[in-house]
C-alpha cells in the first residue's frame, strides 16, 4: 500500500463544515446497505470533487474507514488540487492489468482516510469502468471498508458517470446554484434511474448566501445571525473563534444596557388616593411601580386579597 500526503486541505468556516456533517448524516441513515456511493454532476466545473473530497473527509472524522476513489479517468483534478505527493500507480494502472489493488491503494496522511487516484488517462475509459476489475475493486473495498465515495465524471457531458453508477449503491448528484437548467438535471436522473442506481439526494452547491436569491435571503440571515452571534469567527481563526464570539456577546450586551434608559428612581412616587382612610391599593401599586421602575415591590398588605363585602361597600 502506498502512502501519500494531502497537501492542500481547504479550511472550510462553520457552515460548510455543518452542511458536510449534515451530508454525512443523511447517507448514515440512508440504510447500511448504502455503503458504496457515487457522486457526479451534470457539467464540470461544479465543485464534484471537491464535495466528494470532504465528505469522505468529514466521514473519517467521525470514525469511519473511508476510501475515495478518483473513477473521473478522463479529466482528473484531484492529484492536483490537493498536491499529492508518492502517488506512483493508480485505477488506470489496475483497470488494465498493469497493478495490483494493493499498488493502487493509498493510505493518506488524514487517519482513516484511503484513496484510489485515477492514474494517466487511459484510450478506453469507459470499458475500463465497466469491466469485472472494476466490479471486483468495488466489492473488495466494500467489506473492508465503512464507506466507499466515488468521484465520477459529469453523466451530462459522458456516459461514465452511468457506468460507474450502476455499480454503486446509490448516487448524489451535486448541481452548482444558478448554472445548471432544470431540463439537464431532470436528464442526468433519468439517466441515473435507467442504469438501474438509486438517486440518494440532489446537493446544491456554490450558494450565494449573500446575494439576493431566495437561499441568500433565508439561510444567509438565520445562520449568519443566529449561530454567527456566537460562532462568528469560529471558522475562520479556531483558536480564538469561540472568545472573539464570547467577547462581541458581551460587547453588546454592555451596549444594551448603556442605551436602556434609567429608570425615574429619584422622582418621589405620587401620593395615592385614600379609600375609607386607606390608600386605595392598585393606585398605591401604580405609584409603587412608578418610583420602583420596572421592578414592582409588594408588601405584605398590597397582597392581601379583598373579601365580596368590601368591594361591595367600595362599589358604594
Amino acid at each position: 500500500m502506498q502512502k501519500v500526503n494531502l497537501n492542500n486541505i481547504e479550511k472550510l468556516d462553520f457552515r460548510s463544515r455543518e452542511s458536510f456533517k449534515t451530508l454525512r448524516t443523511n447517507l448514515e441513515f440512508a440504510g447500511k446497505s448504502r455503503k458504496v456511493v457515487a457522486v457526479t454532476s451534470c457539467t464540470p466545473n461544479e465543485g464534484k470533487t471537491s464535495v466528494s473530497f470532504q465528505l469522505a473527509l468529514s466521514m473519517a472524522e467521525s470514525g469511519k474507514r473511508v476510501v475515495l476513489v478518483d473513477a473521473d479517468l478522463r479529466k482528473s483534478v484531484l492529484r492536483s488540487m490537493y498536491k499529492v505527493t508518492a502517488a506512483r500507480y493508480g485505477l488506470s494502472h489496475y483497470l488494465s492489468g498493469q497493478a495490483s489493488l494493493s499498488d493502487v491503494l493509498c493510505e493518506t496522511n488524514v487517519p482513516d482516510f484511503y484513496a484510489v487516484f485515477s492514474g494517466p488517462v487511459p484510450p478506453n475509459p469507459s470499458e475500463l469502468l465497466g469491466s469485472d476489475a472494476f466490479t471486483l475493486l468495488l466489492d473488495y473495498l466494500r467489506r473492508e471498508y465503512d464507506y466507499v465515495v466515488v468521484d465520477t465524471p459529469p453523466l451530462g457531458s459522458v456516459i461514465d458517470g452511468a457506468v460507474v453508477a450502476k455499480q454503486c449503491d446509490g448516487a448524489a448528484l451535486v448541481i452548482e446554484s444558478g448554472a445548471v437548467s432544470y431540463r439537464l438535471a431532470q436528464s442526468v436522473k433519468d439517466q441515473l434511474d435507467k442504469a438501474g442506481c438509486s438517486v440518494l439526494g440532489v446537493i446544491l452547491n456554490k450558494v450565494n448566501l449573500n446575494s439576493n436569491s431566495y437561499y441568500g435571503n433565508y439561510y444567509g440571515k438565520y445562520y449568519g445571525k443566529y449561530y454567527g452571534r456566537y460562532y462568528g469567527s469560529y471558522g475562520a481563526d479556531e483558536d480564538g473563534g469561540l472568545n472573539d464570539a464570547a467577547a462581541d456577546r458581551q460587547g453588546n450586551g454592555k451596549a444594551e444596557k448603556t442605551e436602556k434608559p434609567a429608570s425615574p428612581r429619584n422622582e418621589k412616587p405620587a401620593k395615592a388616593p385614600e379609600r375609607n382612610g386607606k390608600p386605595d391599593k392598585k393606585d398605591k401599586a401604580a405609584a409603587r411601580k412608578a418610583a420602583q421602575g420596572d421592578i414592582l415591590l409588594l408588601d405584605e398588605e398590597e397582597m392581601d386579597f379583598m373579601t365580596l363585602d368590601e368591594k361591595e361597600e367600595n362599589e358604594r
